[in-house]
């Protein structure tokens, strides 16, 4: 029986110590599930089946803002909003569990925080839900971080629009470019005016067919080519020595072109500037041989019609002038007086053509005759002494002011020099009142003899002025002080001075006078003499 006793008793010791080693074993995990439960990063919390908090981890405290005390016992609906609550419940119950839902927290301060949830039952023994386990991370920043994103593909997507559009208007731009190069092409292919682009470089970058057709030359073997080599191989010579330096502008300058195509053509050349690059150079090319042609006709006309009509004109002077001698007889005074009206108009028809025919003379280039080196002071007292007639019967006080040391000569063909400044003075004369004052000017700037003629008369008027020079042209209010007069002295006078490689210019206010100024430049002889003074 002790035995027995002995056996229940060793047996009832082994019972306890496995029961010992089970209960520290039990409280170990108990300690490392809390030890879990507290060191969780994640926010965790038990709420029983009715909805009242158990049990939170730190992580919870510090994402809700509650201490322990004051969140255990605690609706969690106050937490989880009371919908937000009965939504993730109702879903636990139906599935079993919830992974990953995105939900609503409120902290103590009432602070909406958004976070992902997972949610598991508690159950009992009889499968009764006792509870649930809530488990959650905050996805504030991912929000955040989701917002930009979509802020940066709605930006990504406003940029795609944009580009869309860019290339579209580009291709429509593209479209018109083509379109507007393809109307160019045709303008210049179909010009009747010869066109050439030279380059910054001076390589012929175009050439259309019209002047492909002036000089006789084909694109393919001139475009792209430097001005410096076709001067010595092509047909393009004459005009690219008219043309000399690509920054000398051109303004209708006339070449002649001989051969089998003779031709005369108006170069003009134009400055192509384009932002930020040197100027390229536009050559026009103006076929004006039809108009020379008919120009020349014009002058052979006035020519032959002047020379035919000077004969005549020159036999009635000499048979009036013999009236007026006496040498057919004794006239009376009224016959003089008529006589002498006739010879005056017969005189101004001979000067009116001695005009003429120095037009035709100036139109085919022959204006000048005989040359010499003359002193230009001998040349200006011949002609005032040929006015002293007129001066005299006007009350006119006449001046010729000139340096006191000698000029060099100049080369000049004295008889038109003399008409030059003979039409200068003239005007000077017959324009200024009874009772003014002219005065001739003669002096040496630089390299140059200068000679100016200055009145007291009336002037030119503004808006006139630009026409001084040209044929046939008088201002108003000389043609109201002196009815005649063939406008044809001042453009002589030009042309003359303009033949001897001078200049001449003037300056002029309405009521107060003008003066006229004509300079020859000096020979290069002279120049050199002068330079041992």
């Amino acid at each position: 029986m002790s035995q027995i006793f002995t056996k229940m008793e060793v047996k009832k010791n082994k019972d306890e110590k496995k029961i010992s080693i089970l209960l520290e074993d039990l409280a170990a995990l108990e300690g490392y599930t809390r030890d879990l439960f507290s060191f969780l990063p994640l926010p965790v919390c038990f709420i029983s089946s009715i909805g009242v908090i158990l049990e939170v981890n730190p992580a919870f405290e510090k994402i809700s803002g509650y201490k322990i005390d004051e969140i255990i016992g605690r609706s969690a609906e106050d937490i989880f909003g009371k919908e937000g609550l009965k939504r993730l419940l109702k879903d636990a119950q139906e599935k079993g569990f919830i992974r990953a839902r995105e939900a609503t927290i409120f902290t103590k301060e009432r602070k909406k925080i958004p976070i992902s949830s997972s949610v598991t039952l508690r159950k009992g023994k009889g499968e009764e839900i006792t509870g649930y386990f809530i488990g959650f991370f905050d996805l504030t920043d991912v929000k955040i971080y989701q917002r930009d994103l979509e802020e940066k593909s709605k930006g990504l997507e406003s940029s795609r629009t944009a580009l869309i559009n860019l290339l579209e208007d580009t291709k429509e731009a593209q479209g018109l470019a083509e379109e507007e190069k393809s109307k160019t092409s045709a303008i210049i292919a179909n010009f009747t005016d010869g066109l050439l682009v030279l380059d910054t470089e001076n390589r012929l970058s175009l050439i259309n067919p019209q002047a492909e057709d002036f000089f006789n030359i084909k694109t393919k073997d001139v475009v792209g080519q430097p001005i410096s080599e076709l001067v010595t191989s092509s047909t393009l010579k004459p005009l690219i020595k008219l043309l000399g330096k690509r920054t000398e502008k051109l303004f209708r300058k006339e070449l002649s072109l001989k051969g089998p195509k003779e031709k005369t053509l108006e170069v003009t050349t134009v400055p192509i500037f384009r932002e930020g690059k040197e100027p390229e150079t536009l050559v026009i090319l103006h076929d004006i041989s039809r108009e020379k042609i008919v120009e020349r006709m014009k002058t052979e006309f006035v020519s032959l019609s002047a020379h035919q009509l000077r004969t005549p004109l020159s036999a009635i002077k000499w048979t009036l002038k013999m009236l007026l001698d006496g040498d057919l007889g004794e006239i009376t005074e009224e016959q003089r007086n008529f006589i002498q009206k006739t010879y005056q108009s017969n005189e101004r028809m001979i000067s009116l053509i001695n005009d003429l025919l120095d037009i035709t003379r100036i139109e085919e280039g022959k204006i000048l005759y005989k040359p010499t080196f003359d002193q230009i002071e001998d040349i200006a007292q011949f002609v005032i002494n040929s006015f002293d007639e007129q001066i005299k019967k006007r009350k006119i006080k006449l001046e010729f002011k000139k340096p006191k040391e000698k000029l060099p000569k100049v080369k000049v063909d004295v008889e038109k020099i003399r008409v030059a400044i003979s039409n200068f003075l003239d005007n000077a004369i017959r324009y200024t009142p009874v009772g003014g004052r002219v005065t001739v000017y003669l002096k040496r700037v630089k390299n140059e003899v200068e000679l100016s003629v200055e009145d007291t008369g009336v002037g030119i008027l503004k808006d006139q002025q630009k026409r001084i020079f040209t044929k046939f042209f008088r201002g108003a209010n000389a043609v109201r002080m002196e009815t005649e007069g063939s406008g044809l002295g001042l453009f002589i006078a030009k042309n003359i001075i303009e033949a001897h490689k001078g200049k001449t210019w003037f300056k002029s206010e309405k009521g107060k006078g003008t003066t006229f100024y004509l300079a020859l430049p000096i020979p290069e002889k002279f120049k050199e003499f002068l330079k041992g003074f």
